[in-house]
């Protein structure tokens, strides 16, 4: 019986690279707006079809460009937002009317009620930007901490009163 060899060649095929301009964040290679150099299988397969990128045209290149730049100044806007917000409540003494008897609250005052209470006033902060030691279950007077974007903090006072008295 006559033996068959097989002989397998393997081509060594060099790998293709384009460029292409990621529209979303990726993991592991880049952020939003970044121009990358990727196999072009990986552009093809994966990237196009979920637009997580678009090919490195001159056309493309040039709205990435405007596209940062705007980024770049909307940044600026919300940097100097931030920090006339940081100067406002600085050292601000914030009061809340509460129900007590002898001192004591009916519930508790939380980072929602305070809130609350700077949206009552026109100021829009997110209960996470607050930060309270635990929770205020006594009439009297306690510092709280705000951050804000860019990691800009502020301190301010807060006050609880009673329903029954005037500031």
């Amino acid at each position: 019986m006559a033996t068959v060899k097989f002989f397998y060649i393997i081509i060594a095929r060099g790998q293709k690279n384009m460029k292409v301009i990621l529209t979303k964040d990726v993991e592991s290679l880049g952020k939003e707006g970044e121009v990358k150099e990727v196999a072009d299988g990986f552009a093809r397969n994966f990237l196009f079809p979920k637009n997580m990128a678009e090919p490195a045209t001159d056309a493309a290149m040039q709205n990435a460009e405007v596209k940062k730049k705007k980024q770049a100044e909307n940044a600026k806007l919300e940097l100097e937002d931030s920090q006339k917000l940081a100067e406002q409540l600085e050292g601000r003494e914030l009061y809340i009317k509460v129900k007590e008897e002898e001192g004591k609250l009916f519930g508790s005052v939380n980072e929602k009620t305070v809130a609350k209470t700077f949206k009552d006033e026109g100021i829009s902060i997110s209960p996470e930007n607050i930060k309270l030691a635990e929770p205020i279950k006594e009439i009297g007077e306690y510092d709280a901490q705000i951050n804000l974007d860019h990691g800009l903090e502020a301190n301010i006072k807060i006050i609880l009163v009673s329903e029954s008295e005037e500031k």
